[in-house]
């Protein structure tokens, strides 16, 4: 740790009769420099998890890359119990409650879809959590940062065999709570990577076949574009 010439303090003592004493001086500013190191943030944790998934589909009479075309506006929301539509292109999405350490916790997702050539770019506005009232408190403590690129194989358009991919990122910065601070933050973060691993591991299949899914509705003529999933995992 390196220190400033100002972040150093000389404490000179008086003698009075054989006793020092140190100067008021220097008593108030070691004083400050110790209401200072209490004042530091807590630590954090960073737990960063990343996984790409691919399927293959069916061309049907409508291609698929015409469907990856559609507007955000004519998305159906796939799954009714755990995705609602905010607007146009925003989008509330409640995953499944989960475990930390010994608390249950529920995020809830609000991101914005951004259209592309070949598909969408699903980007993170806000998260909250939602739990016991040590979770809840947690909301004004965290960071989090989400993208997932869903796209098909353009290049292959006329093919009857198209490949529908999926590439997400999760990031998330907490402060680690007093209570948790005994526990090496190596260990904190090792847990806090593998509970990301896990939602991206159950939720990206499930989304892609819901996927796949509205897609086969829509190249039959279904124009209802009502939602296909009953939130369950």
């Amino acid at each position: 740790m390196a220190l400033s010439a100002s972040s150093l303090i000389r404490i000179s003592p008086i003698s009075h009769h054989g006793k020092s004493f140190c100067t008021r001086s220097a008593y108030e500013s070691t004083s400050r420099l110790s209401l200072q190191a209490s004042a530091n943030p807590n630590p954090k944790a960073r737990f960063v998890a990343r996984r790409r998934e691919s399927t293959t589909v069916q061309q049907l009479e409508r291609p698929l890359l015409e469907y990856m075309r559609l507007p955000a506006s004519q998305y159906s929301v796939l799954d009714a119990e755990r995705i609602e539509r905010v607007n146009d292109n925003t989008f509330r999405c409640y995953v499944y409650k989960f475990k930390f350490f010994s608390f249950e916790i529920c995020p809830v997702l609000l991101v914005r879809v951004e259209e592309q050539p070949d598909g969408c770019c699903i980007k993170l506005l806000s998260c909250k959590l939602e739990g016991s009232p040590m979770v809840a408190a947690q909301n004004d403590k965290f960071g989090a940062l989400m993208v997932n690129r869903i796209s098909c194989n353009s290049s292959s358009n006329n093919s009857l065999v198209q490949q529908l991919s999926s590439d997400t990122i999760i990031e998330v910065t907490v402060e680690i709570p007093f209570a948790f601070q005994i526990i090496p933050k190596e260990a904190i973060e090792s847990a806090g990577t593998q509970v990301l691993e896990q939602i991206l591991r159950v939720m990206l299949p499930r989304f892609m076949a819901q996927l796949v899914k509205d897609y086969q509705a829509w190249a039959s003529g279904d124009t209802s574009r009502q939602p296909l999933g009953t939130g369950e995992i």
